[in-house]
């Protein structure tokens, strides 16, 4: 497999431990190297570089979708890595030990459980004997998922529908920046990949970064992901103005000695809980380069309702708040959204109009106006949000001037990722592609596949599962497209034999699907969210198996907040830690969300040439 660009040698920031085993690997592979195809060749040539500590941010335009601009450096990422040879690490992940309930009823404590081993799955080819010891690792990055970063005073919130569904509103919701804060964490603090022991290269997020797609959720989540001081708190700035003090028993009430619906079910009281949920919190940011994907709540309203509405925008940063609604209506409008029947809000709008007495004042704010596609972009394009890069990552300015938010990238030298917008700008919660899209993850395709010596490995990266890309309606902006849902991309996907895996969200459940076609087969492996329990990330790696196979490893992470919560203690951390257990006890949390195990740590084999 040639690369496409020159990849940079190790740099002086590389270990000098690390600097003797890689020249000695180096001598090894050379000698090999006639023994080997050339594709085996650069695999081995490829660990070399892994055991040096680099992680390469390629840039977007790998493909000939989003080509580079001539001349353009190479931009070595560098971290620490384990000297050669690599081994495994475990630490800090589901392999030794995953959160698990105290008692069997009411309000549950949380601890630490059993682990979750790993599960060897041969549903599209055998695992042949004795490849522990042959094969080379290829890739290895982290994918965050469903973040959903919540700005939870926001007017346009429907909390008031959580009898309809769990989703509307969870008593967890205003630690999602602490949380999100203690899963970076995490990832800073893992010293290779769990089954190989390379270097990870980056973390990619597949969408629902934001929950509101507003503004100030925007720059949460860029401070988040790259570093910073964030305060998750809009509107007044001394207090909170939120349903968790309206008085309302619906919601949860940590301060107050109303007994709410929450409190009936064991719910602590925690004084000082919501003045600690909107105080300063601070991320390191990653240590990692790392890559956006847009999801419906990054780009919708409410994560279902047509963008660019001034009716929903004036809203959105106006003094009115609706908290509470008949359970009637409330029914009512969940069953128009949920079965894509009020694509634009106009039921909403009239809704809204219509309880307009019935809403209670909040202090306005600019900052949770919606964003639009290009300040999406911008705000990634901004330098101040670079971090470990790369600039934009992922996005460019071609994406700017083109009105696009999908790109090519390399996530190493022998594996293309490939990033994909499967929003529908029509309206609803579900996705699809415009045909512009399809066409162009074709040429992608193509283009990988024609390359001399031979394609990469590609994964795919989305929001949307293939089974909830059945939303065809046209976007606005280009009426006269034609809109594909998920059996199109996966017969795509299927034509070509470079497709490892389509890496997926949006469904807040980890589930992993064999697909085989006439042509050739992946795995499709969707990761549950991180608001819902059990609050998740996972690792994927790419190994040559040196056998005519391919192993994609999977291992899920948690955050690394303690899985014991103190009432007592609300610091940044200890915050984190009540994200994940008031989770767990969230009023109508699924809890086959965490999948079983052959969702969870896998090793997927695939046959490949």
């Amino acid at each position: 497999m040639p690369r496409t660009r020159s990849v940079a040698t190790a740099t002086a920031t590389a270990a000098a431990h690390a600097a003797t085993a890689t020249a000695h690997a180096a001598r090894a592979t050379a000698t090999a190297a006639t023994s080997l195809d050339r594709r085996a060749f650069l695999a081995v040539t490829g660990a070399v570089t892994l055991s040096a500590g680099i992680g390469y941010a390629l840039g977007p335009g790998a493909g000939s979708g989003n080509a580079a601009p001539a001349g353009r450096a190479t931009v070595p990422r560098s971290r620490q890595a384990p000297a050669a040879p690599l081994a495994p690490y475990r630490g800090g992940t589901t392999l030794l030990t995953a959160a698990a309930a105290r008692g069997t009823s009411g309000y549950r404590r949380l601890g630490e459980g059993p682990a979750w081993g790993r599960v060897v799955r041969g549903d599209l080819a055998a695992a042949k004997p004795g490849r522990e010891g042959r094969r080379t690792a290829l890739a290895a990055f982290v994918q965050f998922t469903d973040l959903h970063l919540v700005d939870v005073q926001h007017p346009l919130r429907y909390e008031y529908l959580r009898a309809q569904t769990a989703s509307a509103w969870r008593p967890q919701e205003s630690l999602s920046v602490a949380g999100a804060v203690a899963l970076v964490e995490r990832v800073n603090s893992l010293r290779g990949a769990p089954a190989t022991g390379a270097p990870l290269h980056c973390v990619v997020t597949t969408g629902d970064n934001t929950d509101n797609n507003s503004r100030g959720e925007l720059d949460w989540f860029l401070k988040v992901m790259s570093g910073g001081r964030i305060t998750p708190n809009t509107g007044d700035p001394r207090h909170y103005e939120g349903v968790q003090d309206s008085g309302l028993k619906l919601y949860w009430h940590p301060d107050d000695v109303l007994r709410d619906a929450d409190k009936r079910l064991g719910f602590p009281r925690l004084h000082g809980f919501l003045d600690a949920a909107i105080r300063e919190v601070n991320s390191p940011g990653l240590g990692l380069p790392w890559y956006s994907t847009v999801g419906n709540h990054d780009a919708l309203p409410g994560g279902c309702w047509a963008p660019k509405d001034p009716y929903f925008t004036e809203f959105a940063v106006g003094g009115r708040k609706l908290m509470a609604l008949d359970e009637q209506r409330g029914a009512a409008l969940w069953k128009a959204v949920k079965k894509g029947r009020d694509p634009k809000g106009d039921h909403f709008k009239e809704l809204l109009k219509s309880e307009s007495r019935h809403m209670r004042n909040v202090t306005p704010d600019e900052s949770r106006a919606p964003f639009t596609p290009a300040e999406y972009i911008r705000a990634h394009l901004d330098p101040v949000h670079k971090g470990r890069g790369p600039v934009g990552h992922g996005y460019t300015q071609e994406n700017l001037a083109a009105a696009t938010q999908y790109y090519s990238f390399r996530i190493s030298d022998d594996v293309l990722g490939i990033s994909l917008d499967t929003t529908d700008p029509g309206g609803h919660y579900e996705g699809s592609l415009g045909t512009g899209q399809l066409r162009w993850l074709e040429r992608e395709l193509a283009a990988n596949e024609r390359r001399a010596g031979g394609p990469s490995y590609v994964i795919v990266l989305s929001h949307h599962t293939s089974k909830t890309m059945r939303n065809l309606r046209h976007d606005p902006a280009r009426p006269g497209e034609a809109r594909h849902g998920g059996d199109e991309i996966l017969a795509l996907l299927g034509r070509h034999r470079s497709v490892l895996a389509w890496v997926n969200g949006h469904s807040h459940k980890n589930a992993i699907t064999p697909h085989r076609t006439p042509h050739g087969s992946f795995w499709e492996v969707s990761t549950a969210s991180h608001i819902d329990f059990p609050q998740l990330a996972r690792v994927v790696e790419i190994s040559d198996n040196h056998d005519g196979t391919v192993s994609l490893f999977t291992t899920l992470i948690e955050s690394a907040a303690p899985h014991r919560t103190d009432f007592a203690d609300l610091s940044q951390t200890g915050l984190a830690a009540l994200y994940r257990e008031l989770s767990f006890n969230a009023p109508g949390a699924k809890p086959t969300l965490g999948g079983e195990a052959g969702d969870r740590n896998t090793e997927l084999i695939l046959k490949k040439g």
